[in-house]
């Protein structure tokens, strides 16, 4: 399934209200949209990005670091802790 560009245009951080990045995975599909500023990655899944802090992917976290040198797509392997 495929995102509508202007979707993308329309959307932002939920945290900062900047704007985001799309990451695409290994077979060009869209994987997730990054807001640059907050280090997060929101998953897209089934077509639909996930725009909540919760499901957001940390950037600056060794298991993403890991995983975006070897340019692997977001699971929920990767979601990052929720701090108690």
């Amino acid at each position: 399934m495929s995102l509508d560009h202007r979707l993308i245009d329309l959307l932002v951080c939920p945290v900062c209200k900047g704007p985001l990045t799309m990451n695409r995975d290994d077979h060009m599909r869209p994987a997730e949209l990054v807001c640059p500023a907050d280090r997060l990655g929101f998953p897209i899944r089934d077509g639909i990005p996930v725009m909540l802090e919760s499901e957001a992917r940390n950037l600056d976290s060794p298991a993403a670091n890991a995983a975006s040198s070897e340019t692997a797509t977001p699971s929920s392997a990767t979601k990052p802790a929720n701090p108690a």
